[in-house]
Order: structure tokens, then sequence, then C-alpha cells
């Protein structure tokens, strides 16, 4: 049995036992999700969590009697006549082709369905109902607004044990949440799916910016930054215009039509094409931190996992097709040590040609072919997506652990024939011809926006030594140690420590107890004693207290921990 048929199942049981409780409630639609699924309902009473725990009830007596589920074939006409009193099913009908309606019935109740589901109810071993949410109807904010239902299902009661226990972390580790208790970042309805980001989330923001250059430096990238606000005829050129034209921001400038552009790659093309090229320049690795607009509807905008301005991680790789193996390959040592850095492992997904794609199908075949063959020669595992590239060509993506077992996609390796061909971008070859280069289009780490709330969640706010915001804290016993405890302050200042100090007339407790709320790693208290020794209590993150440190000790141990990153 598999989860997908599971959850489908489950969702399909959620609808029948609302639509006993509720007979007027609307049904609209009910996936199976990644790790769950929901239903929509269109509802006059607002459901509340009794609801749901009522709904479970019934959930579990449908289950309990093991009802078959039993699919059927209808015409458009019976189907119309079943689906009578339900708006949102009769729209979805519209839809399906007269050859592909079917219907799955248990017990009583029957619902527009392609399937698949498990055999019967009684297969449902495990699940839960999680939260009640609002969702516009197919997700587009014009459209009435319905009540989402959402839950899981698991094979075993452990297995649903295991996924309830890390929610509950999870909630405690919400990037939002934390994001404005550590006064990293904060969002206003303003402006929606943009975060302000406050001093403390930008230092973090500038030390991966920091990192991220080290890095490309290193590899022989060089930075660019191009235009956030570009004539439409570039999308047009990029092919943006015609595929991507709902998810990007227009605006009428002296009646010319401008977007606020959604992706880098067109830019970058026009970069490369700023002089003449010659096979001796290839490759060119141009990378840009670049502000990006997509216009997400206000239904999924989610913290930092779905904004509206994103800034991404990018870079576009022109080069010759016998240079693809070593760019690709190059590409991802750079994303295996960075993620190591983090202790997040990586998984590789390689995504085929979908159905709307751009450009000749044997230019996709090739760019598929040289994909598969980097992945096979550096000997990685990886899981094959059909279907599932962008419309300009294969990719692979690169997927994430965190430290509670989520995965995450953050990285992408791109290749792409197309975007050369629609910008005719060449290069002067060894025989003084015109040729195309290719590009391979990459990110490390997604987006500064996405990955920071990863990283928050990761480390439930408790950063490495390098990312803190906060590195040092020195905490006075008395008025009296003041003098002794700024020179400490100014000492580890002047070294680049990032540090504070807390010399409030507060007790030491309600220092300490602050200064762990904030997450500091070190926190060094300075009393009679460690003055008259001339040294420091050094207290860790996790509760661990060492006494009589001298200072200069501590200094050089915490520069050697931020040069190493650990």
């Amino acid at each position: 049995m598999k989860y997908k048929e599971l959850r489908h199942s489950a969702a399909h049981v959620l609808a029948q036992a609302v639509k006993s409780i509720y007979p007027d409630v609307k049904l609209a639609i009910g996936p199976p999700t990644e790790d769950g699924f929901y239903y929509d309902f269109e509802s006059k009473k607002p459901f509340t969590p009794d609801d749901l725990e009522n709904f479970e009830k019934k959930m579990q007596e449908i289950i309990n009697k093991n009802y078959k589920f039993v699919k059927s074939k209808k015409t458009r006409k019976e189907a119309e006549n079943i689906l009578r009193n339900e708006p949102y099913k009769l729209e979805l009908l519209r839809d399906l082709p007269d050859d592909n309606i079917t219907f799955y019935t248990d017990g009583d109740f029957v619902d527009l369905c392609a399937g698949p589901h498990v055999s019967s109810t009684g297969d449902i071993k495990a699940f839960k109902l999680l939260k009640i949410a609002g969702a516009y109807w197919r997700g587009d904010s014009r459209n009435k607004q319905l009540q989402r239902i959402y839950g899981t299902a698991f094979l075993s009661k452990k297995e649903l044990d295991e996924y309830l226990k890390m929610l509950q972390e999870a909630e405690k580790r919400d990037h939002r949440k934390l994001g404005e208790e550590l006064e990293l970042f904060f969002f206003s309805p303003v402006a929606p799916g943009a975060p302000f980001w406050l001093p403390k989330g930008m230092i973090i923001f500038k030390e991966l910016e920091r990192y991220w250059r080290e890095i490309h430096d290193t590899n022989g990238y060089f930075e660019i930054s191009t235009p956030i606000m570009v004539k439409e005829e570039v999308f047009k050129k990029s092919g943006h215009a015609t595929h991507y034209a709902e998810n990007m921001f227009g605006l009428n400038v002296e009646k010319e039509q401008f977007y606020l552009k959604p992706m880098n790659c067109p830019e970058g093309a026009m970069v490369y094409s700023s002089r003449l090229r010659s096979y001796r320049d290839l490759p060119i690795r141009l990378s840009e931190i670049g502000r990006l607009h997509r216009n997400e509807l206000m239904g999924v905008l989610g913290g930092m996992f779905r904004v509206r301005q994103i800034t991404m991680d990018d870079a576009h790789l022109f080069c010759t097709e016998e240079q693809l193996f070593d760019e690709i390959s190059n590409v991802i040592k750079i994303i295996k040590d960075f993620y190591k850095l983090f202790e997040l492992e990586p998984k590789y997904f390689f995504s085929t040609m979908p159905d709307k794609a751009l450009g000749d199908v044997k230019i996709w075949q090739k760019a598929e072919k040289a994909l598969e063959e980097a992945l096979k020669k550096n000997k990685l595992k990886y899981e094959v997506k059909e279907k599932e590239g962008a419309f300009y060509g294969p990719k692979i993506d690169i997927y994430v652990t965190d430290s509670l077992g989520r995965e995450w996609q953050l990285a992408t390796i791109q290749l792409d024939f197309n975007l050369c061909e629609r910008f005719n971008l060449t290069y002067e070859g060894k025989d003084g011809r015109k040729h195309r280069p290719v590009v391979i289009h990459r990110a490390i780490f997604g987006s500064f926006e996405r990955f920071i709330g990863i990283l928050i969640e990761h480390y439930a706010g408790k950063f490495p030594l390098w990312l803190s915001p906060i590195q040092v804290k020195v905490l006075t016993l008395t008025d009296k140690n003041k003098k002794y405890a700024k020179k400490i302050y100014e000492m580890l200042k002047e070294n680049r420590i990032r540090v504070e100090l807390d010399d409030r007339p507060e007790s030491m407790g309600r220092k300490v107890r602050d200064a762990q709320l904030e997450k500091i790693p070190y926190v060094l208290t300075v009393g009679d004693k460690e003055e008259k020794n001339k040294g420091v209590a050094v207290r860790t993150r996790d509760g661990k207290i060492k006494f009589g440190v001298k200072i200069e000790k501590f200094l050089k141990y915490v520069l050697d921990e931020i040069e190493k990153k650990v």
C-alpha cells in the first residue's frame, strides 16, 4: 500500500464524515500531499476544533465499517445528475473529457474522483486531523474562500505518533515565531510576501553572503548585478512572457510594458552578449545575488518559505558542450561541500522534459543525456522525476534532510540549450566560425529567505557561532565589576567578535535567562573573583559552565571556532 493512495482515501473518508454531520456542506477538492492530505469545503458554519474532534470520530466509524472503495465510470449526464447539488464538483466535471469521468463509492457516499484508493476504508489504520485553514477555490484570490481541513495518515500508529511528535517540535521551531522572538525579521500586511529584515537578521544574511562570495571567488565566478525592472520584450524573447506571465508583476511606465524580473536568466544572457566571445573565454561563470519578484497567490504565502520578493543565490555558466561534464561536476562538488558545513545531507533528483516545454525534442534529449551522465560518472544515487523539468530544460534538484527529518528542495542544476538560441548567443570557435554556447543555471541554496527560514528551524534558532547575530554576551555580577566587564567587551569587539554587554541592575539569574532566550552561544559572567584573577566564567548554550578561564584563551578559542565555521 502506498502513502499516496492511503492519504487520498483518508481525504475521501474525511469528506464523507463532514457531509454526514453537515449535509449542506459543499465539497471541493481533497488531494493527498507529501505528508498528509486536505479537503476543501464551503460551509456557512465556520469549523472549530470541536468539529475536528467530531469529524475524527465519524471517520473512525466509517473506517470500522470497512466499506469497499468501488470505482465506476459514468456518462456526463449521469455525473451531472449525481453532482447536481455540488457546484465545485460540477466545475471540475466540465474540465474532464467524456471518456474519463469516474466516481468512487464507499457505503452510501459517492465522490467524483480519479483515484486510486486503498481496497477499503478499513485499510486506514492511523490518521489524524491537524488544523483548519482558509483556501481560495482553485488557489485564486478572485474566487470564494473555502475552509480547508488538513490531516495525515500513516500505515501504523507508531509512524503517526512519530510524525505528530515531529510536528510538535516543528511548531516550537517555527521560523516565523523565532524570527520575531530573536529580532531577525518581521512581516507586515503592507508588503505581503516580503520580509522586513532587522539588524540581527541582516547579520545572518550578510554572513551567508560573505561565505557565498568566498565560494564563488575560489571557483572562478564573476559577480554581476542586473536591473530589477525590465521591458516586456526581454521576457518575450526568453519565453517567460509565454510560459510564466501569471507569476510576474507587470508595470506600465510611460505607455510601455515592464516587468519586475522573476528570474535572472535573461539578464545574464544580455551580460554575456555585451561583447564578442571566443572559445578561449569559455567557460564564463556569472554569479548574481539577484532580487526577484514572483506573483505568488496570497493564500499560499507562508513566512520565508513562500514569498513574493526573493533574494536568489544564482549563477549562469556559459560553456561549450565539451565542457559540460566538468562544469556540472564542479557545481555538484560545491553543493556537497556547502551542505556538509550545515550538516545537511543532499539527495539528488533528475527531472526530465515536461509536456509544455520550449524548444526541439532532440535538444532536450541531448541536455538530459549530459545531466544524467554527470550524475552517473560522479557516482551519485538519484531518482528520476518524469516530466518535472523546467520549461526550458531538464534539471537536477537537490533535496536536504533537516534535524527533524523533513526534506527540503534547495539546490538546482538546470541545463539549457534554448536560452542561447533565443538570445542568439555565440562564441568564435577554433575554426573561426560562430558556435552556440550552452548555459547551466544553478543555485547552491536557492533563495536567502527560504534558506534562512530552514536554518532557523534546523538549528531551532541556535545558530553555529559564525552565523550567530550575537556571539558573546558579557554579564556583570555587581556594579563594581562594570569597568572590568567593559574592558572585556571592548577587547572582544576589537577582535570583530559580535558582543553585547549586560550591566543592568538585575539579578544574575535574570540576565542569564535573558541570554538563554536570545540563544547566545557564549555568556561570560564577571564578578569580583573573575576580576581579581583576570578571567571570566564561561557558560555555553547547553548550560555547561567553566570557571577561571583566561580571557586571552577564550578569545583564541572563539576566533578559531569562527574561522573553522564549526
